[in-house]
């Protein structure tokens, strides 16, 4: 893959950044995909010009649509771009809707799905719920509900080390990848060739060399501009089992839309990571890109491992054939660790897979529970009135709300879109910061000390609603007190949003309401 080096300004600094292109793979699956959709709207259209009375059934079918959507179960303000599509775009805009509205699974994947996750669920250890119903009833039946919704289970007997910074998670994953001796799965969203994935990659190729399983599962949009497309056939030379999650097709359907965004390693069943973290150089701080990256990771060692063993099997046996994993190879029984209170590591995903938004409704009944304080690390803030309501309600009972974002954008749409988000929210007791070093990647969640959330799931609809996330619930764990401490000094040194700062002209104020409309779509 051709690479250049591109130098550009961010605030008062240059930064020379390393450009790769796309893979011609990408460009024509792409560019096989508008083709598709332009002949079948063309085709419609064509119909109705030349066919008597054809456009009665077009006037028909949007009159359909518009029902449908009307009375579906979705959010309301996803219907309502949806709905503008529709009634505004006669024909394009109803056959817009039913290429892109919704994910079309095949029965096949759909049996290999269930299959996979019945082959790979672990038994739920009753004593634990118990004792956490006797402790705290409110947070068991909270852990019950997250438990039933997403699929996992509650544990205990699992250590807990939170890192504030890639490159503090880095030279831990390292020693851990070196004493790997059975099996190493990863999953990211980005993979990128550079210091941060070759150190990994390295000691792979010796794994894999002395015998060690090796999987690798990468989002296929993710790596889209940082991995030639063919990746996973030079993996495959190295003795590495790889393979590109949800390969794009040129499919007119949503497969643009459901992408992976999982952060999940693997080592041997006993030790995982996950957070925030990609496999790039600049979630290190080796090259810089938006001013100071920072992001935060978390290491789990112990027994709730075995969710993020089941969460990487069910993905990557999805998107592989011939493969059935067994049970006992990948989840050996682990010595309770010596970690204190209670874990649920989870997924999260598009419909039909996962009926219920699971990492929404973690978030809210954080909110909820919250007596004194909840505070939130985010990139973006580009959420539902459903959620907006959740945050204020917290801010509005005195709770001290403050939600975290980057002062430098590494998107500039999505940043206005999240800023527009401001005025509400603040004028509800809510504190915005942020953070002026440079781009905040984090996803963390902290209520009261002893309630928490870390992982890949961003306040917006692309991860809310669209992609596959993961993340780790924890109660009364140790590595709060951890988080807690990263978030005030992160506090310290960032930028609280004041009223002033929210006056904007009159034609941001109409960009921002255009762009709001269409948010869930983007």
């Amino acid at each position: 893959m051709k690479k250049t080096v591109a130098t550009y300004r961010v605030g008062k600094k240059l930064v020379k950044r390393q450009i790769n292109y796309i893979p011609f793979r990408y460009i024509f699956a792409v560019l096989i995909t508008v083709l598709e959709v332009l002949i079948i709207i063309g085709a419609v259209v064509a119909c109705c010009y030349f066919i008597p009375y054809f456009y009665l059934a077009a006037y028909l079918t949007e009159a359909f649509c518009v029902i449908k959507i009307i009375a579906s179960d979705d959010n309301p303000d996803y219907k309502i771009p949806w709905l503008l599509f529709v009634l505004i775009l006669p024909v394009a805009g109803f056959m817009l809707y039913f290429i892109f509205y919704s994910r079309k699974l095949q029965p096949k994947y759909i049996r290999r799905l269930h299959e996979l996750q019945s082959r790979t669920a672990p038994e739920q250890d009753e004593r634990v719920l118990e004792a956490l119903e006797s402790e705290a009833p409110a947070v068991a039946a909270e852990a019950r509900m997250l438990c039933q919704i997403s699929g996992s289970h509650l544990y205990a007997g699992t250590e807990q080390i939170y890192y504030p910074s890639g490159e503090a998670m880095w030279a831990q994953m390292l020693d851990d990848l070196k004493g790997a001796k059975q099996f190493i799965f990863l999953e990211y969203f980005i993979l990128e060739e550079g210091l941060f994935w070759n150190s990994i990659l390295e000691i792979l190729k010796k794994k894999a060399t002395d015998g060690i399983e090796i999987r690798v599962v990468y989002d296929d949009i993710g790596c889209m501009s940082t991995l030639p497309g063919n990746y996973a056939k030079t993996l495959s030379r190295y003795g590495i089992h790889a393979t590109p999650f949800s390969r794009l097709r040129g499919n007119a359907d949503s497969e643009f839309n459901n992408r992976n965004h999982r952060k999940i390693l693997v080592i041997d069943g006993e030790i995982g990571y996950t957070g925030g973290v990609n496999i790039a150089d600049e979630y290190i701080n080796k090259i810089e890109r938006f001013g100071y990256w920072k992001d935060a990771g978390l290491r789990l060692c112990g027994e709730a491992v075995q969710e993020l063993t089941r969460l990487f099997l069910v993905d990557y046996g999805i998107n592989v054939k011939n493969f059935s994993p067994l049970a006992k190879a990948y989840f050996p029984t682990v010595p309770a660790a010596n970690g204190q209170g209670c874990l649920i590591p989870f997924g999260d995903g598009p419909r039909p897979l996962y009926n219920r938004r699971v990492g929404k409704s973690v978030i809210q009944n954080l909110l909820s529970g919250a007596t004194r304080y909840a505070w939130i690390y985010t990139p973006y803030l580009i959420i539902d009135n459903d959620l907006c309501i959740s945050i204020e309600n917290a801010a509005l009972r005195g709770v001290d709300v403050r939600i975290m974002l980057p002062h430098i954008p590494d998107k500039k749409m999505v940043f206005a879109m999240s800023r527009s988000f401001y005025p509400r929210l603040m004028a509800a007791g809510v504190k915005i910061y942020e953070y002026t070093p440079g781009f905040l990647h984090a996803k963390c969640y902290l209520a009261d000390d002893d309630r928490a959330v870390i992982g890949s799931i961003n306040l917006d609809y692309r991860s809310l609603v669209h992609h596959f996330e993961n993340g780790v619930w924890m109660y009364r764990c140790e590595c709060l007190c951890a988080l807690k401490k990263d978030m005030e000094t992160t506090f310290a040194k960032s930028l609280r949003v004041q009223e002033a700062d929210l006056r904007i002209g009159l034609i941001q104020r109409v960009f921002r309401a255009v762009i709001r409309v269409f948010a869930p779509l983007l």
